[in-house]
């Protein structure tokens, strides 16, 4: 009998993918939060095929659109009890300026407002569950700014620049959630997985197309990227000193001042709240 119930999102490739195997392989119930559908299934198939593991579900959810993730949130409520971890791991950059359906800034939208829609909606299985959150999210977040939260929509839409303010906002959420919810039982971390040779970027023109070029020699597998989630989610026990904080290489690591200002922390949870309202 599976020993966890997890749920992720961003599992179908990259470094999400390699996580998924290696919970499969550790008896977690899997729960995959998955935009396309088809490729969850097929995913699901190959888990089962590869560790026998047939706890392991499908559900739809886009995290560009909040009613999606309202919809998912409202489908694992009717069916769990209690979930153990969320792994908040999809992700992704845009070359150029887009709006998700619910009218944010593409880039801001799927890396960390569904998330936060996500893990608010699912708090209570969180909470019954004594759970992890863990948060993707990159060295990226270092050329992130607090002046950014002055417009998370991106006007002057800058792709490095939206996806630095989505990465350190994943700190940010982290350390919130350990400090809102931790005496609760909740415990949050942030990660940076490594440079990890994927699909990621491929979107990217011009200066960037040719930077992620010149660092593929230097990136790791999505197996090697994979680890720091897998230990997060498997270790049997993290210290609760380390409530909140941001893992690299299975260890803490340095963020930049930003991710440590708890005025930015906080105006980025009520900017979120007011995202969300709708959907709450």
């Amino acid at each position: 009998m599976p020993f966890r119930t997890t749920v992720i999102t961003g599992a179908t490739s990259g470094i999400g993918k390699e996580t998924a195997l290696a919970l499969a392989q550790k008896d977690h119930a899997l729960y995959l939060l998955v935009r396309n559908t088809e490729k969850g299934e097929q995913l699901k198939k190959e888990l089962v095929q590869q560790t026998g593991n047939r706890s392991i579900f499908v559900v739809h959810c886009d995290l560009a659109d909040l009613q999606s993730v309202k919809d998912a949130a409202d489908q694992l409520k009717g069916k769990l009890f209690a979930i153990n971890t969320l792994i908040n791991n999809a992700g992704g950059i845009n070359a150029h300026r887009q709006e998700s359906k619910d009218g944010i800034e593409l880039t801001f939208a799927m890396n960390h407002v569904g998330h936060f829609l996500l893990t608010l909606s699912l708090m209570p299985l969180l909470e019954k569950g004594q759970a992890r959150v863990i948060n993707v999210s990159s060295e990226a977040h270092k050329m992130g700014k607090v002046l950014m939260l002055n417009d998370v929509q991106f006007k002057e839409y800058s792709a490095f620049g939206a996806y630095a303010l989505a990465k350190l906002s994943n700190i940010w959420f982290a350390k919130s959630l350990a400090e809102r919810f931790g005496p609760k039982g909740i415990t949050a971390y942030a990660l940076h997985p490594g440079v990890v040779k994927t699909g990621f970027g491929s979107e990217l023109g011009g200066l960037g197309k040719v930077l992620m070029w010149l660092g593929k020699p230097f990136m790791i597998t999505p197996q090697q990227g994979a680890q720091t989630s897998i230990y997060l989610a498997s270790q049997v026990k993290i210290s609760p000193k380390l409530n909140g904080q941001y893992f690299k290489k299975q260890q803490v690591a340095k963020t930049n001042l930003a991710a440590q200002n708890a005025s930015a922390r906080n105006k980025l949870w009520q900017i979120s709240e007011q995202l969300i309202a709708p959907y709450l």
